[in-house]
């Protein structure tokens, strides 16, 4: 894996501990400034999405999938019932903009991860350095010394 590869994971850790923070503290009634709208529903897809990481760790695509299609239904919903009232002329309260912001965010992020994972199954390491292949991989190299090694055989008195 990459750097960037490594980064999107920390952050998607980062982002998942951040929620689990904002579902406990709605389950606890303290106000953040984040609210889930349905805690039964953002535990549910905590739990999902630590299943996805576990197999995005693991480079598998149908984690990224999952989690961009978890991603997609639950915050994409959150960004419609947010963006639909401001049709009618509403404004949206600063809870409601804070709950946009991390729902873009969110789907942002597994749209990364998506693309990183996918791109990142085809790109593959080449083990092939032309500064030391004439060294490791001749052949011929490797019998000259062979012989060389042969013919000098000193004896200890």
């Amino acid at each position: 894996m990459e750097l960037i590869s490594y980064l999107l994971i920390m952050f998607s850790i980062m982002f998942w501990v951040f929620r689990t923070i904002v579902a406990l503290t709605a389950n606890m009634n303290i106000d953040i400034g984040f609210m889930p709208p349905n805690v039964t529903t953002e535990i549910i897809v905590l739990f999902v999405t630590l299943l996805c990481l576990v197999l995005i760790v693991r480079r598998r695509v149908i984690g990224a999938i999952a989690y961009l299609g978890l991603y997609g239904w639950y915050f994409g919903t959150i960004i419609y019932n947010l963006v639909s009232p401001l049709e009618e002329g509403m404004t949206l309260s600063p809870a409601s903009s804070a709950n946009f912001f991390v729902s873009i965010l969110g789907i942002i992020l597994a749209v990364c991860v998506f693309v990183d994972v996918t791109v990142g199954n085809t790109r593959k390491g080449t083990t092939s350095h032309k500064k030391t292949d004439w060294f490791y991989k001749n052949e011929n190299l490797d019998r000259q010394l062979d012989e060389r090694a042969d013919k000098n055989n000193y004896r200890i008195m």
